[in-house]
């Protein structure tokens, strides 16, 4: 284990505020749009979910890195954010899992961060002000320049960023077996999906994002799930016309969070950029249909219009408890749904995991 060298930080928001902290993971500097997530455990299996791509998060747990890394507690291949901002962070860990230490795993995979900060005034400055770009840098001081820099950084809102973490190739995932075949449109798919549909049985084919319905449609699937991502929704008018045409073929599909807004958009509806997100482990959501409340596991950043719906079309079964934001949808007469959570989890609660168990029995 390397030993981490104390060394100053700064973190710039856009619109100049500074805070000053310590160094962890690589020696650098990194942007993104700030956010913040409120869960308490599995820090690592959020650092490599793709729908984090191009943000730089604030974890509000008070130590992270005290449990190390380990390679089973992954949901893509590497980490997927682009910075780190923590108030107490463990160099030394005590899990017998554990690969290697968490600053170790940070500097493999070329991720700058900052440690020593008052995350709580960071998150309130946040749910005030709203989400905005930032920039974390541990090698250069002067704040001017990173003022002047972070104004550089493109909006989120406008920005296509699937393309950069979806898989380059289709590819099975899991054993090939007897079960429901699921064509998988991998817009930034977390690995639990795959799991989670593995385990019912279904045999999986991931595609990349960008896969037209006809190449997807020859491999003979009983159904369609739309992934999980990164990105502003109405930047992706190819998969809104990919999903649009599963919709209008009568096929089963199932969308979670990013594919639940590209499911709407299908469908007519408007998707928009939120204050501050909704990411944490604990989100509160009402199945309008059984009556029944789950605690979600939750990572979004833009949210469905529930004002566009067309009545006749698109019925909202969820709604999140906390603000009314819409969490679930379903296409009338057809066998398409789509929740703006993440039944998977990963971290996170099971209580949604019976929406695999709907969709496998849909196919």
């Amino acid at each position: 284990m390397s030993v981490l060298k104390p060394q100053k930080a700064y973190l710039v928001l856009q619109d100049g505020t500074v805070f000053q902290g310590n160094a962890i993971g690589k020696i650098g500097t990194t942007t993104g749009e700030i956010c913040f997530n409120t869960g308490m455990t599995g820090y690592q299996e959020v650092f490599t979910d793709p729908s984090y791509f191009g943000q730089i998060l604030v974890m509000t747990s008070d130590h992270i890195g005290n449990y190390g890394a380990s390679s089973f507690d992954t949901e893509s291949s590497s980490i997927k954010i682009a910075g780190l901002v923590c108030k107490k962070f463990s160099q030394h860990f005590s899990r017998k899992l554990a690969d290697h230490s968490l600053n170790d795993y940070l500097v493999e995979n070329n991720l700058v961060g900052i440690s020593d900060v008052d995350t709580r005034q960071i998150v309130r400055h946040i749910r005030s002000e709203g989400a905005m770009n930032c920039i974390i840098s541990s090698e250069i001081e002067d704040i001017e320049e990173l003022r002047r820099m972070v104004k550089e950084v493109p909006s989120m809102e406008g920005l296509e960023l699937s393309s950069k973490v979806w898989s380059k190739e289709e590819y099975d995932f899991g054993n090939a077996g007897e079960g429901k075949k699921v064509a998988v449109l991998d817009l930034g798919s977390k690995d639990n999906i795959l799991r989670c549909l593995e385990q019912r049985g279904c045999t999986v084919r991931v595609f990349p994002g960008d896969t037209s319905y006809e190449t997807m449609k020859a491999w003979n699937p009983d159904g369609f799930m739309i992934s999980n991502g990164p990105g502003d929704p109405a930047a992706m008018d190819y998969a809104t016309a990919t999903v649009k045409r599963i919709v209008d073929e009568g096929d089963t599909m199932f969308g979670i969070c990013l594919g639940s807004q590209i499911l709407a958009q299908a469908v007519g509806m408007r998707t928009y950029k939120m204050h501050h997100g909704h990411r944490g482990q604990n989100h509160p959501v009402k199945n309008l249909i059984t009556g029944r409340s789950e605690v979600t596991s939750q990572n979004h950043g833009f949210a469905i219009d529930p004002e566009s719906a067309p009545k006749d079309i698109v019925e909202i079964t969820h709604v999140n408890l906390n603000d009314d934001t819409v969490e679930g949808i379903r296409i009338k007469n057809k066998k398409a749904f789509a929740v703006q959570y993440h039944p998977e989890a990963s971290p996170g609660p099971h209580d949604s995991r019976y929406l695999f168990d709907q969709f496998v029995e849909m196919l």
